[in-house]
């Protein structure tokens, strides 16, 4: 049975420990639940902010594995749907599934396989949310973008992912940044992407040679339209632009830099001049 606000504002006002009368699994199951719930207090501020603090702090680490095929499972919960409530559970299960592979970096807890596995869950529902929403009024942010990215970055510094899987990462953020959603992005989503792109390029792992095509292709979608494109080419356009000037300045202040970012940066202030014409 479903607990009442007052009994979750009790939990949060004892600093979100376990309660002990009821089963974990019970509980789980109902913050599960709450993830999609349209309204924020209950779905960010109890929910998500409930589920990751116990997986920070532990609570689920003989757990871990069940925890987080759940999450990758609530990834998939309406993925064909836009403009409904769905993408909130979708959104903040990514949330929760990103702080059980923080936990695993941390320290050994699922095997390599299954993190692998929840990799692929969160690139195939980033790729194939078209919820962009930046707003929901009357019930806040979905931030799939956003959060989508947070998720990558947690993933870019997992023992268990080499330079495979770092490639297909920056594959999967190209492919999102030029994906013609017909959305523009929102005011962080370009930070938050180059922000991911960092954390792979920290694992110093990929070369120049592999990064410069990378580069190539953004740039490739980023220069001015034409007068007659359709809204939806600016909007890429747009899109890709932003993304460019985002990895361009987290590159130039990063305070733990890629051993690449010298290079790297030459090749993006190149294909940044080259997109805008009147530099």
């Amino acid at each position: 049975m479903a607990m009442s606000g007052s009994y979750w504002e009790s939990v949060q006002a004892t600093g979100n420990a376990v309660p002990s009368d009821r089963p974990l699994d019970e509980l789980t199951a109902e913050l599960t639940r709450m993830l999609g719930d349209p309204d924020p207090d209950v779905r960010e501020g109890i929910a998500a902010n409930t589920l990751v603090t116990w997986v920070r702090r532990g609570v689920y680490d003989d757990l871990l594995v069940g925890l987080g095929d759940g999450m990758a499972a609530g990834l998939r919960v309406g993925l064909a749907e836009a403009g409904t409530e769905t993408v909130f559970r979708r959104s903040w299960s990514a949330v929760v599934l990103a702080a059980c592979v923080e936990r695993d970096n941390g320290r050994p807890l699922v095997p390599g396989g299954k993190v692998l596995e929840w990799g692929d869950r969160l690139a195939t529902w980033l790729l194939g949310e078209r919820d962009l929403r930046d707003i929901v009024p009357g019930s806040g942010r979905p931030r799939a973008i956003a959060h989508g990215a947070d998720a990558l970055a947690v993933l870019a510094g997992s023992p268990h992912v080499s330079r495979p899987e770092l490639t297909v990462l920056l594959d999967v953020i190209a492919d999102r940044v030029l994906s013609p959603t017909g959305t523009a992005f929102g005011l962080d989503e370009p930070d938050r992407l180059a922000a991911a792109t960092i954390a792979v390029l920290r694992r110093n792992v990929l070369p120049l040679g592999v990064l410069e095509p990378w580069v190539a292709r953004v740039a490739a979608a980023a220069g001015p339209p034409s007068a007659d494109a359709e809204p939806d080419a600016v909007i890429l356009t747009g899109n890709a632009q932003s993304f460019l000037r985002s990895l361009h300045l987290q590159l130039a202040l990063a305070h733990r830099p890629p051993e690449v970012r010298a290079d790297l940066l030459l090749v993006v202030i190149d294909a940044l001049r080259d997109t805008n014409h009147d530099l």
